[in-house]
């Protein structure tokens, strides 16, 4: 090997590596560009559960049970089914267990013909220049004293012709802006808003409650078998309005009760007071916490007892989680 041919080999190997010392491969930063994790999105809190708007019949129901079952006024429940007759019903009826509708939604009148709207400038071309004799163009006319606001009659076309300017065309414009009939306002509609679903939680649930008679708790609170309390007592004893409110049953319409009275608190509670010997209050009356309202009796029952319930929207909770500290 000659003296050049090293040199030139070994001059190349220098250059090489000097190449390969600057060059860096690209790096791709992935992590930056990653797109970054969708976040899970929380489910959306759940309604509370409404009443049910309706009700179908059933073969052992009477209006009165269907009334209590739901937390409702027998009288109202008549009232929005149209049932002139509370003790007659039919199975499979179906039943509107709300009021209906009252409001009356207001209806806009529709014009018979639409008044044409164009903007500012969309007329038609202003006219050419036109051949007259030299000095008959008139002087642009003056702009006349705006009409009355009520008054929106023409008196009659304008036949007289302007020469084109900026002046007489804002002019015209103008003029018939005036001259076109206004669009009747449409009346406002008032939208009627439904009923909102009762529930409970609210402040209305409040009842400050006692106990309708001192006697001892016979049998408590089941859900299987007992909607209420049994209250032992002796034939006559007074029984009193656990809280007050309104009558809104008094009589022996439902069978198991005997002689019995419903009373209505607020929207979500009623109370029933059932086994009385004698009734001493009548529907719609309105009553206060302590009063007297009936005296403890054996109808429907195989002992003189007062049974007691308290139904939260038409269903049967425990007494003793409401009622205070029994008095005896």
């Amino acid at each position: 090997m000659t003296l050049q041919r090293a040199a030139a080999l070994a001059l190349a190997g220098i250059l090489a590596a000097g190449c390969a010392s600057q060059y860096k491969a690209p790096v791709s930063d992935r992590a930056a560009t990653r797109p970054a994790a969708a976040k899970p999105v929380p489910p959306a809190p759940s309604a509370p559960e409404a009443r049910s708007e309706t009700y179908t019949v059933k073969r052992s129901d009477t209006l009165y049970s269907i009334a209590l079952d739901n937390g409702l006024d027998y009288k109202d429940l008549a009232d929005w089914n149209g049932i002139t007759n509370p003790g007659v019903i039919q199975p499979g009826q179906v039943l509107r267990l709300r009021a209906p509708d009252s409001g009356v939604q207001v209806q806009a009148v529709v014009a018979s013909s639409a008044v044409e709207s164009r903007p500012l400038g969309a007329e038609a071309r202003p006219p050419g220049p036109e051949s007259r004799p030299i000095g008959a163009d008139a002087p642009p006319r003056a702009a006349e004293t705006p009409r009355a606001a009520g008054d929106r009659l023409k008196t009659g076309p304008k036949a007289m012709k302007l020469p084109y300017s900026e002046k007489n065309l804002a002019l015209l414009m103008r003029e018939q802006a005036l001259s076109e009939p206004k669009p009747e306002p449409k009346p406002e509609v008032q939208p009627v808003a439904p009923a909102a679903p009762q529930a409970p939680g609210g402040d209305g649930d409040k009842v400050d409650w006692s106990w309708p008679s001192p006697g001892k708790v016979l049998a408590p609170f089941s859900e299987s078998s007992n909607k209420g309390l049994d209250i032992g007592g002796k034939i006559g004893d007074p029984v009193y309005a656990s809280a007050s409110g309104r009558v809104v049953y008094s009589g022996t319409g439902l069978r198991g009760y005997g002689k019995l009275i419903i009373i209505k608190h607020n929207p979500t509670f009623l109370s029933a007071y059932a086994h009385n010997s004698n009734l001493l209050v009548k529907e719609g009356q309105n009553v206060k916490k302590g009063q007297k309202i009936a005296e403890v009796g054996n109808t429907d029952s195989d002992r003189a007892k007062l049974h007691f319930e308290i139904r939260r929207l038409g269903k049967p909770v425990d007494p003793l989680k409401f009622l205070p500290e029994h008095p005896s």
